[in-house]
């Protein structure tokens, strides 16, 4: 579908899928069931694109906001145990420290954020932290272009280049 744009005696078709400019690191929507729970985890899902994701595009030991755009959110509508440690139902931003061989998951009672500040800190007050637990990252079995997330009878995983981030959840 093309729309016309008529500019004094000249007219323009222009592709309306140029109109609408899709953003570098489009939304998305992760969702299952884990212990029972309905978990739902919203993220803006950035790309590889020939970049070093972990250590450069993505610093380790700073707070990350776990995707692009606005601060990735993850919702529970019962309690559940994350890697053991208990967590109410409800709506927390999700943020990350990457490290080589631990990551530091953050749950934080704050959403709506905009993801980082400058200074490329993630931007969020860690006095509304709800949940902080560590976990070990994985190499992935295959290189994953797109940063997903996926809910598992047993938890979360954060995929994204060549690396997996597994967080139980009972």
């Amino acid at each position: 579908m093309k729309m016309k744009h008529v500019l004094g005696s000249v007219v323009f078709l222009i592709p309306t899928l140029m109109m609408a400019q899709e953003k570098a690191s489009p939304p998305a929507t992760a969702s299952g069931t884990a212990a029972g729970a309905a978990i739902t985890i919203n993220y803006s899902s950035p790309s590889v694109k020939g970049r070093k994701i972990w250590g450069e595009l993505v610093p380790m030991g700073k707070a990350w906001r776990a995707g692009a755009n606005e601060a990735t959110t993850f919702e529970t509508n019962k309690d559940i145990q994350v890697e053991g440690k208990a967590l109410k139902a409800g709506k927390y931003s999700l943020f990350a420290i990457p490290g080589e061989t631990e990551w530091t998951i953050i749950l934080n009672s704050q959403t709506g954020q905009w993801g980082i500040k400058r200074g490329g800190d993630a931007n969020y007050d860690p006095a509304n932290n709800v949940l902080t637990v560590t976990v070990k990252p994985t190499k992935s079995a295959a290189m994953n272009e797109k940063l997903t997330y996926a809910v598992t009878a047993s938890g979360i995983v954060l995929s994204w280049e060549n690396l997996q981030v597994p967080v139980a959840i009972k």
